[in-house]
């Protein structure tokens, strides 16, 4: 089913050669976007049209399901996921330029909880106690939820592991949608990024792993598609994106812009980026 989805979002755009192109009547770029970065990006994008009379057309969703879909369609100028393991597949599958790639901000992974935790939400294992709703996203796809998988095989017994898994209410399909399952009161907690309680400060609080139970630091980066037939507006793009201009927007919303950041609010120094392959016990049935 997800498989057809993609293939008939992918047959869309494929249908329309000459859209991103000329859309709206002036030039445009299409950018395929993990969920990651959605808030800032969308107001980048807009800035980034004001300054330069060019069109941005975002294309959001969970970073491995917006890459199948830029490959499935042939299109695209800019291919910007929510974490390294995504690039690096797209790196991989020759999907990107790879001497474009730029890391853009820094991620921590985070518990996510209803403002003023009204299941008394402590920790990691709290998300083990009976009757605590969770979500994660799915991490086949989505970034954050591929970094929770990791986090609960490293912290996990076996047994904490399944009760973990028997408070699972659902997978979400991107970050956007992990953040808004607290927004909206349909879990407890979500194991998310820092900076969705800033998404929604009226409605989502964040809850700090320990320092102990954080193994990485993701980055999100961005790179020109394989497939863009103006790679030299993609680039002018990413030069926006790390301009003084573009990082104070990612800035607003508390991303982290540098390891050394990121590191401060975790108290402790971690690798940054990397891969993390998914145990099977963890694909969606």
């Amino acid at each position: 089913m997800r498989y057809g989805l993609l293939l008939l979002s992918a047959l869309l755009l494929s249908a329309l050669p000459g859209f991103y192109a000329t859309a709206h009547g002036k030039e445009s770029l299409l950018v395929f976007a993990g969920a990651a970065s959605k808030p800032p990006t969308e107001e980048a994008a807009k800035a980034f049209e004001k300054k330069t009379g060019v069109k941005v057309d975002l294309v959001f969703g969970g970073s491995g399901f917006v890459l199948s879909q830029m490959m499935l369609a042939k299109k695209g100028d800019i291919y910007f996921p929510g974490s390294s393991d995504f690039m690096e597949i797209a790196k991989k599958k020759g999907a990107v330029v790879a001497e474009t790639e730029q890391k853009v901000v820094y991620l921590v992974q985070a518990i996510n909880v209803q403002k003023g935790n009204p299941k008394g939400i402590l920790n990691l294992r709290d998300l083990a106690r009976p009757g605590v709703r969770v979500a994660i996203a799915n991490p086949e796809g989505v970034c954050v939820g591929l970094y929770a998988v990791e986090t609960i095989e490293k912290e996990f017994s076996a047994a904490e592991k399944a009760a973990f898994k028997r408070n699972l209410v659902n997978y979400t399909e991107s970050c956007e949608k992990t953040a808004t399952a607290i927004s909206l009161k349909m879990v407890d907690a979500v194991i998310g990024w820092s900076v969705f309680q800033h998404w929604d400060p009226e409605r989502i609080e964040t809850i700090p792993l320990k320092k102990s139970e954080i193994s990485r630091i993701g980055y999100i980066s961005v790179a020109i598609s394989s497939f863009s037939n103006n790679k030299a507006r993609g680039q002018q793009f990413i030069d926006f994106l790390l301009s003084e201009e573009g990082k104070a927007i990612y800035g607003k919303y508390h991303y982290f812009m540098s390891p050394e950041e990121a590191s401060a609010w975790i108290g402790a120094t971690k690798p940054v980026g990397g891969e993390y392959v998914l145990p099977a016990d963890w694909r969606p049935k």
